[in-house]
């Protein structure tokens, strides 16, 4: 395959690194010559990759210990993991999908990319209106923590059911994600100008 995004030799960290889409992204980063990183509560097994990391994403001491296990400088940032919400609490489906992919942009991102990198989350057609509903998210994606952000899905974990928060947070990645692209990019026109 030609490498026409230059993956060669970059330090590529795939969330959701074992199954579907997740190891799919991995598979072709690693025929284009990518260092992969690989992140999964479950064993990625896909040949090449640099380093699997153990990691259960709604939990942020497991994010904090894996990223200890990658290199300082990080070219590419894929958040793909996402729950259902069918076989998990509202609170680890939400964490896993929105939660998370914040915290690792704001903690770890931010610092050890630098120009030229990129960073993608995994969405759905579950977050295509987020725009609608921008009142009822911004105190979720304008969070300053990992607590604040729990403690504001508090009153949903206690009344909706998890599939709910699959919905709410494919919004809220949504949201995010647009956001930070802005904030990334004035960024970059910063360091140009």
């Amino acid at each position: 395959m030609k490498d026409y995004f230059n993956y060669n030799g970059k330090v590529c960290v795939v969330t959701g690194a074992s199954s579907g889409m997740g190891k799919a992204t991995v598979e072709v980063l690693c025929e284009l010559g990518a260092k992969v990183f690989a992140l999964d509560l479950n064993p990625c097994t896909v040949q090449g990759i640099e380093k699997f990391i153990q990691c259960d994403l709604s939990k942020k001491e497991m994010i904090d210990e894996a990223m200890k296990e990658i290199p300082e400088h990080i070219d590419s940032f894929f958040g793909v993991a996402g729950l259902s919400g069918s076989k998990t609490d509202y609170r680890t489906t939400f964490n896993c999908n929105f939660t998370a992919n914040k915290y690792i942009s704001e903690k770890y991102l931010e610092n050890r990319m630098t120009s030229g990198g990129s960073i993608l989350f995994v969405s759905s057609t579950a977050g295509l209106h987020w725009k609608t509903y921008k009142k009822e998210q911004n105190k979720v994606v304008h969070a300053s923590s990992w607590e604040e952000v729990n403690k504001l899905i508090d009153p949903l974990v206690k009344k909706s059911p998890a599939t709910f928060a699959y919905i709410y947070s494919k919004r809220c990645i949504s949201q995010y994600s647009a956001e930070l692209a802005v904030k990334l990019g004035k960024k970059v026109l910063e360091l140009i100008t």
